[in-house]
């Protein structure tokens, strides 16, 4: 049996959307079991994509390790993922956040919808509501490319 997070300490949340030029298939993979090919630093994850299993990985920016845990709440493959999200003091500052990623086809690709809540200040939510937008747009580059070379 999931059991959720209690949210009712952290209420900041936010949602970023963008319409993305991979399907969602390929974007499902992307979040669940390929992370090294786009965000997460290569050989640092440890990731099965199974409800309550935890994971790990690792991101690299300014030349700091930058360590993300979790574990997946729920899975509808190609359609919906829900999982925790827990980062240290330049992310979300310890806070156990949930983010749900929604994926519906548009227009030969996929509209993808990301809300994260949890937050513990206004400060973590705004900064990550800065960097979703271009997190995403990197994740489409790379898997439209990737696409674009198996097609």
């Amino acid at each position: 049996m999931t059991i959720h997070p209690d949210l009712s300490m952290g209420r900041y949340r936010l949602t970023v959307e963008r319409n993305m030029s991979a399907d969602a298939h390929t974007l499902y993979e992307a979040w669940t079991s390929r992370l090294d090919s786009w965000l997460a630093e290569p050989g640092t994850v440890l990731m099965q994509p199974e409800t309550d299993r935890p994971f790990f990985f690792e991101t690299r920016f300014d030349e700091r390790r930058h360590p993300h845990y979790g574990r997946f709440l729920t899975l509808v493959p190609d359609r919906l993922i829900k999982l925790t999200w827990v980062t240290g003091s330049a992310g979300t500052k310890g806070a156990e956040t949930v983010i749900t990623i929604e994926l519906n086809p548009h227009r030969g690709g996929t509209h993808l919808k990301l809300t994260q809540g949890g937050f513990c200040d206004e400060e973590s939510r705004n900064a990550h509501e800065l960097a979703w937008p271009k997190v995403l747009e990197h994740l489409d580059r790379c898997m439209a490319s990737k696409q674009q070379a198996s097609a």
